[in-house]
């Protein structure tokens, strides 16, 4: 993946997802013409655990992101 179409991808990510700013996602081959990023970050919850919240996005070859999904 070119690293302007990753850029342009991660800083609409970051846009709508906040808590992942600054993380560079690892990068998978997904399909013949897509590839699939995946975003891990560390948050707390309520009651002060650790919790890892990933976030998965499927995007082709030009930048157009496909689907987005997120653990809990």
């Amino acid at each position: 993946m070119e690293p302007g179409v990753l850029e342009k991808i991660c800083s609409q990510i970051y846009r709508k997802y906040p808590e992942f700013k600054g993380k560079r996602p690892r990068v998978k081959a997904y399909a013949s013409t897509q590839n699939l990023l995946i975003f891990s970050s560390q948050g707390t919850t309520a009651d002060g655990k650790s919790i890892t919240r990933s976030l998965r996005v499927i995007v082709d070859e030009n930048g157009k992101i496909g689907k987005v999904t997120t653990s809990r």
